[in-house]
């Protein structure tokens, strides 16, 4: 089965740890494949598009539920 997101789960860690293991899954990702980050520490709103934006990265969409963020990062 194929699927054209994937979800990195990176609540109940601190920065930089979210942002790390969204690099590694974008970099690990295939070709078109957008990566979906959950994360709970309030610094990722800096943190991730930061990191984005610096590696070329895209953030396509961004979102809060109950405290928790949502990112949705691809390649361009």
């Amino acid at each position: 089965m194929f699927t054209d997101e994937i979800t990195v789960d990176a609540r109940g860690h601190r920065c930089p740890v979210p942002t790390l293991r969204l690099r590694r899954a974008l970099e690990d990702a295939s070709p078109g494949v957008k990566v979906r980050l959950l994360a709970d520490d309030p610094l990722a709103r800096i943190d991730v598009p930061h990191f984005a934006n610096g590696a070329g990265f895209v953030v396509v969409e961004t979102g809060e539920r109950d405290g928790v963020l949502s990112f949705l990062v691809a390649r361009p």
